[in-house]
């Protein structure tokens, strides 16, 4: 039982101690205070000073474009100012055309880098007939349906010359500093001329146009002032087109409207209130959760790892105050500065944000003036999502340092789990992530607070649907939270972790200390490092697997990763770091009453199971077409039954085995505690499966396999249950429509949308069933085992191996 003034005497030592620190105040109070106002005013500053300098468009042919009968695209120096959206970009690109730079060069008075620029632009102009030949020429053998090898090898010839021409002329365009050139065809005023003319001369009848050169555009995509260049330009040459159609049309005789048949209008119906929430709801979620986690961040490294290094640690552990109540105390002033942190840096940010948006708001967001502040009602509600939020990031931080032997080991263990909560944040903050279209992205951690804190702020015209969420935003934070002050608990009750000195790691001796000093199971890190090996194979395998799509591929996909992915990680380190393989592996003979009750539970759990999938079926994300139709065609598909059943039933349930409730349970029991042990290996059986929903049920089914091998200490009935249930699985999805049709109208089964679920009878009675079978299993679990666990049992049956054997 906590003592709560023992709780807070450590609390208010922590806090004065933090709190005489003037880095501490400095990092929590004063830069927040001053660093948002301080970029505000700089970027204002920067604005006012940056102006951007023009970049160079050099038009070849300029005197192709007829000014007599085309609008005027050229103005003084550059383009005319009508053309561009914004007039003011005008000014942003100086123009040289050929004609004037010819006619300076006569006079003398080009200047000799403009002479220069004019002779490569015209080197670059010369290889653009040979270019289009060659791109002609290849495109007219792509589309001929004879691919003879002489067309073949043609075709590697054109891409050679074309992949040479285009990298000589992209070297002169890079030497030449020009970022956008445009050449104007021979003769193209007077084709389009010649165009409006037949046109106008028409009489009503049908006219055909012949086809001309058009102008070509050359620029560089990968530079990017020429990117912005070129989109500039083509802006200009496409209102240049739209007045040359007006043109057309009213020399035809026609509507000037004609080519706009729909020209949609816009009616932007946002109010200033509006435009407040959606800037709040931009910056606030974000910075709450970053904030969270800076704010804990360096308090728990000063107040575990830190006092480790002081030398203060074991003056503090000899006060009457319990290992519980110490870390508690230490909880709480983590969360304070944490809280502090993110309110602090909220307020900073909410005044400089609506002061520059009133600035700059006519550039920003348009018809929007200074942005109202949030609500009342939106200040409470990042009030309450903050406490939950500190409080994780503080529980976690503080168990993250307490396992760290200094402060510079710390922030090495803190660092990625930053990296890994900004990553989140900045998914959550996409526009297309909402709550309301993934519930199950509300109980996971960061992501919940984040989404719907996000659609809090949005608007309040639309936030009745998302207050249903905050009780699993609410209760999944404050859940992990416990979970994380539980293991910062027992790592400061643990004198290895306490007093460990610092580690200096030697690859050579760590291999050597694994292949000599073995034991008859596996530790926990052994057990963690074949989880991982496992995750990382998958991975390799998904990632590489991309050279088929057929049925027979998928199931020899499928049957290679359970055996060379799952199953051979674990056996391996079995044989190599362990020396007894029957007890890692548990390869004893169970008593045939276990065997009875794996067989009865998997039956019930299929029907259990298939229920609670179609009932949360809302909750998960939908698979995208490229997941769900293989899988679909996977079972549906014309493939022998012994095969289906072999590579969907008996190969997992065989490697699975093998590897979660032999190896990494073993592996995780050895920590002394059955239940975390149980729960641990669940947790991983169920990530393993990837995809959310089988994550989900692969997880609550991990813990009843779990059960049942540390109930019967036999890998057995666990294989069983395993193939039991799978093949139901397999049963059900490849003949389950015609079951339906067979027994339509019977109360045990019943049709959704077409297809065949279990009637509430049968839901009902596996559920009698299976209850009572796990409750007594559960009764008969030791929670705290010893050290060295997994021994044969007395009255144990024999083994599926003799003693001496050092094989499956």
């Amino acid at each position: 039982m906590i003592n709560w003034k023992n709780v807070k005497l450590i609390f208010m030592r922590e806090l004065r101690d933090q709190l005489r620190d003037r880095r501490t105040l400095f990092m929590i109070i004063v830069l927040p205070l001053l660093l948002y106002p301080g970029l505000g005013i700089g970027m204002v500053q920067l604005t006012v000073l940056f102006s951007e300098q023009p970049r160079t468009v050099v038009i070849l042919g300029d005197n192709n474009l007829s000014p007599q009968t085309l609008p005027p695209l050229l103005e003084g120096d550059g383009f005319a100012r009508d053309l561009f959206s914004d007039s003011a970009d005008a000014a942003k690109l100086r123009v040289l055309s050929q004609s004037e730079l010819v006619a300076a060069n006569s006079d003398g008075k080009v200047s000799e880098k403009d002479a220069e620029l004019l002779q490569r632009a015209e080197s670059i102009s010369s290889m653009v007939p040979e270019r289009e030949r060659l791109q002609q020429e290849l495109a007219e053998l792509q589309g001929t349906a004879q691919f003879g090898t002489a067309n073949t090898e043609r075709m590697e010839e054109l891409r050679r010359q074309l992949t040479a021409i285009n990298g000589e002329m992209g070297k002169l365009f890079a030497e030449s500093k020009i970022q956008t050139l445009v050449i104007i065809p021979q003769d193209f005023g007077e084709s389009v001329a010649s165009a409006n003319q037949q046109l106008v001369e028409r009489g009503g009848a049908t006219v055909r146009i012949a086809d001309y050169a058009r102008p070509l555009i050359v620029h560089n995509s990968a530079d990017e002032k020429s990117q912005i260049t070129y989109s500039r330009v083509a802006e200009v040459l496409e209102h240049w087109e739209d007045q040359i159609l007006d043109q057309r049309l009213e020399l035809a005789d026609l509507p000037a409207n004609l080519h706009r048949p729909v020209e949609a209008r816009g009616a932007d119906l946002a109010m200033i209130e509006q435009l407040s929430s959606k800037l709040w709801s931009q910056l606030f979620p974000g910075l709450l959760v970053l904030m969270s986690i800076t704010g804990a961040f360096y308090p728990a490294i000063d107040l575990a790892a830190g006092e480790k290094e002081r030398g203060t640690m074991e003056t503090l552990l000899i006060c009457p105050a319990s290992r519980s109540e110490i870390v508690v105390g230490k909880f709480f002033t983590v969360m304070s500065f944490s809280i502090m942190t993110a309110l602090l840096n909220l307020i900073s940010m909410g005044m400089t944000g609506r002061y520059m948006v009133g600035l700059m708001g006519a550039r920003t967001m348009p018809g929007m003036t200074t942005p109202t502040l949030p609500s009342l009602g939106d200040v409470a509600w990042i009030v309450i999502f903050l406490v939950p939020l500190a409080a994780m990031f503080s529980s976690l931080c503080l168990a993250l340092a307490t396992f760290a032997r200094s402060s510079k080991e710390g922030q090495y263990y803190l660092t990625p789990l930053l990296m890994v909560t900004l990553g989140l944040t900045m998914f959550c903050l996409s526009p297309g992530v909402e709550l309301t279209e993934r519930p199950m992205y509300s109980v996971m951690p960061v992501c919940g607070v984040a989404l719907l804190l996000k659609g809090l702020l949005m608007s309040s015209l639309s936030t009745a649907p998302l207050y249903v969420y905050a009780v699993p935003v609410l209760g999944s934070t404050l859940f992990y939270s416990f979970l994380a002050l539980y293991w910062a608990i027992e790592q400061f009750k643990s004198e290895d972790v306490l007093f460990r000195e610092a580690e200096r790691f030697d690859l050579k001796l760590w291999v050597h200390h694994l292949l000599r000093d073995k034991e008859p199971t596996p530790s926990f890190s052994e057990a963690v490092i074949c989880f991982i090996l496992i995750m990382m194979l998958q991975f390799v395998a998904i990632s590489s697997s991309g050279g088929g799509a057929g049925t027979g591929w998928m199931i020899r996909m499928l049957l290679i990763t359970q055996i060379a992915v799952i199953a051979s990680p674990a056996l391996f380190m079995g044989v190599m770091l362990t020396t007894s393989l029957r007890q890692t592996f548990r390869l004893y003979l169970p008593r045939l009453k276990m065997v009875a009750v794996a067989m009865v539970l998997a039956v019930a759990m299929h029907v259990l199971s298939f229920e609670w999938l179609h009932q949360l079926d809302w909750f998960f994300p939908k698979l995208p077409d490229s997941m769900e139709e293989p899988l679909k065609r996977l079972m549906s598909a014309n493939m022998p039954w012994w095969i289906m059943l072999g590579t969907m039933a008996l190969a997992p349930a065989i490697c699975e085995e093998l590897a979660f409730r032999g190896f990494i349970l073993s592996g995780l029991r050895r920590t002394g505690r059955t239940w975390m042990a149980i729960g641990l290996s669940s947790c991983a059986f169920g990530f393993m499966h990837m995809i959310p929903h089988q994550v989900f049920n692969a997880t609550l089914l991990g813990l009843v396999l779990g059960i049942i091998a540390i109930r019967s200490n036999s890998l057995l009935p666990g294989v069983i249950f395993h193939l039991i249930y799978n093949s139901l699985g397999v049963i059900h999805g490849r003949i389950g429509p015609q079951l339906l049709e067979r027994f339509r109208g019977n109360p045990l089964v019943r049709d959704v949308d077409g297809q065949m679920l279990y009637g509430w009878p049968t839901i009902v009675i596996a559920a009698l069933i299976a209850l009572p079978l796990l409750w007594r299993l559960i009764q008969g679990i030791n929670p705290r085992s010893p050290r060295q666990v997994d021994q044969i049992a007395p009255n144990s049956a024999p083994t599926l191996v003799s003693p001496g054997a050092g094989s499956v």
